[in-house]
């Protein structure tokens, strides 16, 4: 049995469609379909149910996910391990916003990782690299901002935002039509005020608010104050809405937040540069200049 199938079952599980799936363990959709249809004929059941929408897992893929779990994080273990016994260096993580949810998985055969458990703001992170504090960050990094830092960064994804409107708005909106709340006082939201500045391009109305609610339960009170679509931000990213707000889909262009993989310029520890390098993906050979205006949205 693959360790690479048990991966790609527990992925679909996880995130519950094939595209996501697919995007989380960097490999195209017709590969992840194939090697899930190899699991099943090896175990000879059927894991998921064909169709369109979310997927579905069968009763038999209920009751053998935890072994899939528990094999993966066996294997995970013994690689630490030896990466103990061989003496390997231990590499310092942070990361901004939400914990990637595949943090270990795209980790776990490179090196050994101490991930920082306080999420920052990305300017701070990227600062705590800078001075030593992190030898890696996941967070978004403005192009300019990296030769004043001394890094180097690599696109690792991005996540499409959406509006969250009143209840009863409908469809799909233009930049235009929606606002974007800004906090110019509180230096937490400076990654994001910047943000904000180069969605004014694409015709996004600049919000001002001065208790720094940009995201959580006051972001859907300044919603519900303006009675209009407001771009939220990816640390609401999934989160649920009460009843009288919708989340809407903001398309011509799509509004995509970019997250980079960050480390030291001159940095030529192998451990370190390994994490990067797997974090960032397929998207590693992509470095960002700092001479590169960054885009944010797409068509």
């Amino acid at each position: 049995m693959e360790l690479g199938h048990l991966r790609c079952f527990a992925a679909v599980a996880e995130e519950a469609t094939f595209d996501r799936a697919a995007e989380r363990l960097m490999m195209d959709g017709p590969s992840l379909t194939r090697q899930l249809g190899a699991l099943e004929q090896e175990l000879g059941v059927l894991l998921v149910q064909r169709g369109t929408g979310p997927v579905r897992l069968t009763a038999e893929a209920v009751a053998l996910l935890p072994d899939a779990r528990a094999l993966l994080a066996h294997v995970q273990g013994m690689q630490r391990h030896a990466r103990r016994l061989a003496g390997a260096e231990t590499v310092r993580l942070g990361y901004a916003g939400r914990r990637p949810s595949d943090l270990e998985e795209r980790t776990a055969h490179v090196a050994e990782i101490c991930v920082d458990p306080t999420a920052a703001p990305s300017h701070t992170q990227a600062a705590r690299v800078a001075s030593g504090a992190l030898d890696v960050a996941v967070c978004r990094v403005e192009p300019a901002e990296l030769a004043i830092l001394g890094l180097v960064a690599y696109e690792a994804g991005s996540d499409r935002l959406h509006a969250v409107a009143p209840y009863g708005e409908r469809g799909t909106l233009a930049p235009y039509e929606i606002a974007v709340l800004v906090a110019p006082d509180e230096p937490c939201w400076t990654t994001w005020n910047l943000f904000a500045d180069e969605l004014a391009e694409s015709g996004v109305e600049q919000v001002p608010v001065q208790d720094g609610a940009i995201a959580g339960p006051g972001f859907l009170e300044h919603v519900r104050r303006l009675g209009r679509p407001v771009l939220a931000s990816p640390r609401d990213l999934g989160s649920p809405l009460p009843d009288d707000l919708t989340r809407l889909p903001v398309a011509d262009p799509e509004i995509h937040w970019s997250w980079s993989v960050v480390h030291r310029a001159g940095e030529d520890r192998p451990d370190v540069l390994a994490v990067a390098d797997a974090l960032a993906g397929a998207a590693s050979s992509r470095a960002i200049s700092s001479s590169r205006p960054r885009s944010t949205a797409s068509r």
